[in-house]
């Protein structure tokens, strides 16, 4: 599917503005010119600066170019099937991760998408386990962000 880049470069566009108005409810830091809100509004400026140039673009194909084109992969089965996947896995991970945890929910899902992707079936678990494993290494010991640990909470380490 590929769409004109006028409504990409509107949805990006979008994007920025929601972005800075976002980072302007930032609290401002005492005794310091560059807060919270200052790498993320500066790249929302990019980001909004390369969404006109999009728009610009776009609007200069137009007559040449369809607002939306439709691709082969969205009659082939197995494609929708392993976006549907994709999609259902996401809504999965958002709604449990808090209940179950982390590695539960990342194991299950990296084990689905590999079953969908015909991965060999006795490479599966072991493959879905270590990547899950090396996944919350990195970010809870090296990048200290808290995964939820969900009904995995009484053995936290």
């Amino acid at each position: 599917m590929k769409f004109n880049d006028t409504i990409m470069g509107a949805a990006l566009l979008a994007l920025s503005l929601a972005i800075l108005q976002a980072v302007m409810q930032y609290p401002v830091i005492p005794g310091q010119n560059i807060g919270p809100g200052a790498f993320p509004g500066l790249l929302a400026v990019l980001l909004a600066v390369c969404a006109v140039l999009l728009i610009i673009k776009g609007l200069k194909s137009r007559p040449h170019v369809a607002w939306l084109e439709i691709g082969g992969w969205v009659k082939s089965w197995l494609h929708l099937r392993n976006f549907l996947i994709t999609i259902a896995g996401l809504l999965f991970y958002i709604y449990l991760s808090d209940r179950l945890g982390f590695l539960i929910c990342a194991t299950l899902l990296i084990g689905v998408m590999m079953w969908a992707l015909e991965v060999r079936t006795k490479l599966i678990v072991p493959i879905a386990v270590i990547t899950t494993l090396v996944i919350h290494f990195i970010f809870y010991k090296g990048l200290r962000v808290p995964l939820p640990w969900g009904i995995l909470s009484p053995v936290q380490w």
